[in-house]
């Protein structure tokens, strides 16, 4: 589709400044993709590690003794 109104330098100008910010806005979504898959890596990560520690407490839970019962002082 062509501008009647513009010349063609302008039309060519025109079309480079759009393929321009296409490319810059390509390398932009790049980074960002990037950016994401470290962060879910990140949070992978801290899931398994709160897997592990939230059932490592549920061990020691576990294997921890009863309070002893409330009894009187052997001293009355």
């Amino acid at each position: 589709m062509t501008t009647p109104n513009l010349p063609d330098d302008s039309q060519a100008a025109r079309i480079a400044s759009l393929e321009e910010h296409a490319a810059h806005q390509a390398k932009m979504i790049d980074e960002l993709s990037d950016q994401l898959a470290d962060q879910w890596r990140v949070v992978e990560q801290l899931r398994t590690k709160l897997d592990r520690l939230t059932e490592r407490f549920l061990v020691l839970e576990e294997g921890s003794l009863d309070a002893p019962a409330i009894t009187r002082p052997p001293h009355y």
